[in-house]
């Protein structure tokens, strides 16, 4: 294998070497495969058939494109040189996780790492090979480039109201256009409006618009023609007022970072370069960052209630004014970098080019740019400097610090994932492992799942094993990059250095975040990790590892995995296609057949698949729950075992299987499931609440039944674990006050009201009575006041306050109904309380309530059993009028014939009445 010939005599290289047809259509293979990844759905390892898809589609590209170069290279393929061996051990890579499959805390999880991984080692085998030829290594960084630059003008098209001719570019070959628009190219979260492009997560494109401004400003002073040097200019403010869109922390933060490192490589007359026109470029973007922030903010968002929303504001006015600023303040710096390009920098050569030879003249500027670095950040951060950027922007560098709540809460996540490396430590979990488990060993209730640490990550899922081999990898090619760059003269390694800086940013930025869970970034560092290897440090093999046995083995090994990877691509990729056929049949079939046929098939393939599995036996169950046909319940059974075997951690399929439960009338093993998994997420309150909910039931009817032992049973491990909640709620109070806490975890009304039942059992009225103190807070308080607790009435007092809050929400119809579930199902759950005494006895205003808030659960039959119970003939009484009016709504709402003779009394009573039953059976329920 011809060792990469660069510098002086690449241009007769050029002229002498002729790309065959077939490299050039894998070339092209390679750039649309990097066009097209991108705006797929981003995050490629979410749990969700709508983002898996993209992921065996991925690996079955690169899988074809890697059976091609086999085909192309098979003769010319020989293990001569270290760089050689480094391609060739990139295949461990996609083999530890393939070993971590059988170890796995979630199957499906780790095989869909498993397939990028496979993708990523298929990439940098391709690329390595490729790039060791000038004019494809010339092609595919220009190709890199303009997928890059067009991301970014993706983003600002986005940014500027534009989204809807940002979505026509990119909709006919991307499902993540929904509506005319891309997902989230724009998104809002507490901090208010961030430009992520084909991202959805704004620190991830902060990484990514980090690595090309440093790749952009190095082809802008390299570039020898004057239309490189225009676009490469051109490009930089977009870049920079990008990147501060973003709102990104850790971007602003880790870029000194990366560009301090990257200094440490070039000439003292290239560094001067780089900071002279990044100083323009800079200080042209934060003249134009305020108008331009406002008028996106004005032609994206909008304050609902105090609240920032993602509204489309669309002005042609404010649009154009916006890439006024911005093309304008590019136009200009543009000229100044070309100007400098021109004039400036050959002067700088001519005086600064004979101490370029020196020892250590290349560390001068470095060093000083840490200064000024250092002033800089003090002054937007200390001063009042900060206000010349927009207030988003500047409040965001204001609250840098140690003690401000991202970093706390990344320094617990941190903690909390040597927990689990501490549980798996020689193979890992497997690929997504910490996804699976992080609710486990969580110190507080976040919903986080990704660590925001890439290598900590790569460590949980593979092990000690695994990360010392993957280390040892990039760690291997950055030392002989380094070495050979030192050894030769610099000119030499200007495509390598190329690659190495989208290779180091990316990577610098993922020790704060989760860069390389998305597909597109993970392939771009090992496209620079292959650029990288193609010009390292690289000494001859011993003559045994080019043995035609030792290649034509190595060759044959590698078809057969790549074989066996496409195989299994096209059959995941059927599987998922038949599970979201199914998925949408779910909404407009009633057919059991039609809809269990395409999740037969998908579970055929993948018997462990979460979502085919949780579709099927809910599907099932309702059937059972229909037709009492005991098959249906013992598919579900068979469904839901299946998938537990291999996702074991899987939250919904352990509730649909105490639902199997309690459809087999087991309700004691159903609460088994609750209490043998509460250590698996131990900051649930949910979770809590429904094991409290099952075992006051339990022990209430072990209560009636005088089975002591099993009411001793049931008081004592709910005991243990209302202790081990309250003992939770004690740990919150030591969290650092600038710490968020997370999701809600506290003792709620209806905790409250479970336990304080279960205190009774024990004849405990004082214990009951603090509990009852500690949890029916706000809506729920005057309860806890009441001087006469546990009574029918104060039941019914309980019930009423659900119902009317639920009712509340429900009658205002906002975007997130779920206070009305939450209100509805404390009161069903108090009226099951209630129901458990030999001599309640139902009265219509409790009648009334109950359905209301069964209609709202949508227990929609359950709704007119109840309501109907407690009709009478008394259309003059409002109560019955009014359960009449939610009896016929349910009918209504069930497609059943109303109750005519019903009907015909209640619009005799009050003719108006018709309109008020048609509004509550038409109001939105999901």
């Amino acid at each position: 294998m011809s060792k990469p010939v660069y510098g002086k005599n690449a241009s007769q290289s050029r002229n002498v070497e002729k790309i065959p047809g077939p490299v050039w259509a894998l070339v092209v293979g390679l750039i649309l495969f990097l066009i097209w990844t991108p705006f797929q759905v981003a995050l490629f390892n979410g749990q969700a058939l709508d983002y898996e898809n993209a992921i065996y589609v991925s690996a079955l590209l690169s899988g074809l494109m890697l059976l091609l170069w086999v085909g192309l290279y098979y003769k010319k393929f020989k293990l001569e040189e270290q760089r050689d061996l480094t391609a060739a051990v990139s295949l461990l890579l996609p083999v530890l996780y393939a070993l971590s499959v059988f170890v796995a805390v979630s199957h499906y999880m780790a095989m869909n790492l498993f397939f990028i991984q496979s993708m990523y080692a298929a990439v940098f085998i391709i690329a390595f090979y490729l790039l060791k030829q000038k004019q494809l290594n010339v092609v595919i960084q220009n190709a890199v480039l303009a997928v890059a630059y067009f991301i970014v003008g993706f983003g600002l098209l986005n940014w500027l109201g534009g989204w809807k001719f940002a979505g026509n570019l990119v909709g006919w070959f991307t499902s993540t256009v929904t509506n005319g628009r891309y997902w989230d190219a724009v998104m809002v979260d507490s901090n208010g409006l961030r430009l992520t492009s084909v991202f959805q997560y704004a620190n991830t494109y902060a990484a990514f618009l980090m690595a090309f401004l440093f790749v952009a400003v190095f082809a802008l002073i390299r570039s020898r023609k004057w239309y490189g040097t225009l676009t490469h200019a051109f490009m930089l403010v977009p870049l920079i007022v990008s990147l501060l869109l973003t709102l990104s922390r850790g971007g602003l933060v880790m870029l000194p970072v990366a560009f301090v490192l990257l200094l440490l490589f070039l000439k003292p007359v290239q560094q001067i370069l780089w900071i002279v026109h990044l100083g323009i470029a800079g200080i042209a973007a934060l003249i134009v960052t305020t108008p331009v922030s406002d008028l996106g903010i004005s032609l994206n968002a909008q304050q609902i209630d105090g609240v920032t929303k993602l509204v489309a504001n669309f002005n042609a006015g404010d649009a154009f004014k916006g890439w006024a600023y911005l093309l304008g303040a590019s136009a200009v710096a543009t000229a100044l970098s070309w100007a400098i390009q021109k004039y400036a920098a050959p002067w700088l050569h001519r005086k600064l080019g004979g101490s370029e030879s020196r020892k250590l003249t290349g560390l001068w500027i470095p060093l000083g740019s840490v200064v000024m670095v250092a002033i800089i950040a003090f002054l937007f951060i200390g001063t009042s400097a900060k206000n010349i950027l927009p207030a988003n922007i500047s409040v965001r560098l204001e609250n840098i610090n140690f003690r401000q709540h991202s970093v706390l809460e990344r320094i617990t996540f941190y903690k909390d994932s040597m927990k689990v490396i501490k549980d798996y430590p020689i193979l890992g979990t497997g690929g997504g492992g910490w996804a699976t488990l992080y609710e486990k060993y969580e110190n507080n209730p976040y919903t986080v799942r990704q660590v925001h640490n890439f290598f900590l990550q790569y460590l949980i899922e593979v092990g000690i094993v695994g990360f010392v081999l993957f280390m040892s990898f990039i760690l291997y090619i950055f030392y002989k990059y380094i070495r050979g760059y030192v050894k030769r003269d610099k000119d030499d390694f200007q495509n390598g250095f190329f690659f190495l800086i989208i290779a180091l940013s990316i990577l610098i930025h993922s020790l704060l975040d989760f860069n390389l869970s998305y597909a597109f970034m993970g392939i771009l560092v090992f496209i620079g990790l292959a650029g990288m290897t193609v010009v390292m440090d690289s000494k001859p093999l011993r003559k045994g590892w080019n043995k035609k046995g030792v290649r034509l083995g190595y060759l044959a090994a590698l078809t057969i995995g790549t074989v066996y990877m496409l195989f299994l691509s096209i059959t995941y990729i059927s599987s998922a296609s038949d599970g979201m056929k199914a998925k949408k049949l779910v909404n407009v079939s009633q057919s059991y057949e039609e809809l269990k046929t395409p999740l037969v098939a998908a579970l055929k393939e993948r018997p462990s698949h979460p979502e085919s599995a949780l579709m099927l036996s809910s599907i099932d169950q309702t059937v059972f729950a229909q037709t009492q046909d005991e098959q249906f319940l013992a598919e579900s059974y068979s469904v839901l075992t299946r998938a537990l075997k291999d996702e074991p951690f899987n939250k919904q399929l352990l509730v649909q299987l105490a639902s199997y439960y309690d459809l087999k009338g087991q309700s004691d093993l159903a609460y088994k499931v609750y209490l043998d998994n509460t250590v698996n997420f131990n900051w649930d309150i949910d979770w809590y609440s429904e094991l409290f909910n099952r075992g006051a039931l339990l022990a209430q009817e072990a209560s009636a039944q005088k089975d002591d032992a099993k009411l001793q049973e049931f008081l004592q491990t709910v005991f243990k674990t209302y202790e081990h909640v309250l003992a939770n709620i004690e740990h919150l109070k030591t969290l650092p006050p600038e710490q968020l806490q997370g999701r809600p975890f506290a003792i709620t009304p209806i905790i409250a009201l479970n336990i304080g039942n279960m205190q009774l059992l024990k004849g405990d009225a004082e214990a009951a009575a603090a509990t009852v103190k500690l949890g029916f807070t706000g809506n729920y308080a005057e309860l806890a006041d009441s001087g006469n607790l546990w009574t029918t009435d104060w039941y019914a007092g309980f019930i009423r306050i659900s119902s009317d809050l639920g009712q509340a929400t429900f009658a205002q119809q906002p975007a997130d109904l779920s206070p009305m579930y939450v209100h509805s199902q404390n009161g069903l759950q108090a009226y099951k309380l209630l129901a458990t005494h030999p001599e309640f006895k139902t009265t219509p205003a409790i009648a009334l309530n109950v359905g209301k808030m069964q209609y709202m659960t949508r227990q929609t039959q359950l709704a007119i059993s109840t309501l109907q119970q407690v009709l009478t003939d008394d259309y003059n009484d409002a109560t019955n009028r009014e359960i009449a009016r939610w009896y016929l709504a349910a009918q209504q709402r069930a497609g059943i014939a109303p109750d005519q003779a019903v009907y015909d009394k209640l619009i005799a009573a009050d003719p108006a009445e018709a309109e008020q039953v048609t509004q509550i059976a038409n109001t939105r329920l999901n």
